[in-house]
């Protein structure tokens, strides 16, 4: 587009994102938990105030040995991925229409949904990284420099400012993590460290909500502007789904990290090309793509396009190879 130019599709999308107001306010009142209520990681963790800490700290160092080197490298990664929240808040204000106001302090929803959704979504981090810290398994100084570089890094989710693909990538990107915290507590158990299993199930259960909550905002989209709903839906998966940590090691001595923690997950199935397929298929069925009437003539063949997408990744997952040798990084 040439400067000067009025993007008509992506002023409506922002006068649509505006009518949601109401009901994202509502999302933050009923979905998201207020901070004394909700749990904390001091919940799963030892407290240092008791007089028996190092027999506490020693059980589950004891409970974390039997855990193996792939699935606590991907923890570590599902950690890196959690800890890059200030990237992500800034991600969603710098949306067009969501923080007109140019203000953290703005009472609209959108705001407040942002701040109180990465508020919640920095437990996870906050919880992993000290769990990690005290198996003494795991090499932290490297793991912070990987932190550091990731949120200097910054994030780019590749919506093009898109409110209506942003929402889209979110409710994918929240079930996908939640995927991924599900199976890495299943492997936990199966190792022996029940209260691991715990911890990834509890956040697993955040993203639930999350989740939950994006895909009725996209919901509320295809109600009002199903043309735009269903077009921005098929331009993102044209381009596919930006991992959040995709720039984890960019630009640092080893900038293969990510497909390194990317092999892994797919190696022990704590996140697959078959999930990402199954992701696809979830979203096509919720919004019900496939019966969508009255659409325009893009938007039909955006359709044509999604209801067949699945299956296509689907196909190539089937053919997909887990590498029989992975590279582990951060461990000890």
């Amino acid at each position: 587009m040439k400067s000067g130019e009025i993007d008509y599709e992506l002023e409506k999308n922002i006068e649509v994102i505006s009518q949601l107001d109401g009901l994202v306010s509502e999302a933050v009142d009923n979905i998201l938990v207020d901070p004394d209520k909700c749990w904390q990681p001091s919940d799963f963790l030892p407290d240092f105030s008791d007089p028996d800490i190092h027999d506490q700290v020693k059980l589950l160092q004891q409970r974390s040995e039997g855990i193996p080197d792939t699935v606590l490298t991907s923890l570590v990664g599902n950690m890196i991925t959690e800890e890059a929240l200030p990237s992500y808040q800034t991600y969603f204000n710098l949306l067009e229409g969501i923080n007109p106001e140019r203000s953290l302090l703005s009472p609209s929803g959108w705001v407040r949904w942002s701040k109180s959704w990465t508020a919640e979504e920095n437990r996870h981090g906050d919880l992993l990284n000290k769990y990690l810290y005290m198996t003494g398994r795991v090499d932290m100084k490297a793991v912070e420099q990987t932190i550091h570089r990731l949120l200097m890094n910054g994030f780019d989710a590749n919506t093009g400012g898109d409110p209506y693909q942003a929402i889209v990538y979110t409710s994918f990107q929240e079930r996908a993590t939640k995927v991924s915290h599900v199976n890495t507590g299943k492997l936990a158990d199966i190792a022996g460290d029940p209260v691991l299993g715990r911890i990834c199930k509890q956040i697993a259960g955040d993203e639930a909500r999350h989740e939950k909550a994006y895909k009725s905002f996209m919901s509320a989209i295809f109600e009002i502007d199903p043309n735009g709903a269903i077009i921005a839906f098929e331009k993102l998966m044209r381009k596919q789904i930006v991992m959040p940590a995709v720039l984890m090691g960019e630009g640092g001595s080893n900038p293969s990290l990510f497909t390194q923690f990317s092999a892994i997950t797919q190696k022990v199935g704590i996140y697959t090309g078959w999930d990402y397929a199954r992701i696809i298929d979830h979203l096509v069925q919720l919004w019900k793509i496939e019966s969508l009437t009255g659409l325009n003539d893009v938007a039909s063949k955006a359709q044509d396009y999604l209801v067949k997408l699945s299956d296509r990744y689907m196909r190539l997952a089937d053919r997909m190879k887990a590498p029989e040798e992975v590279k582990l990084a951060w461990l000890k």
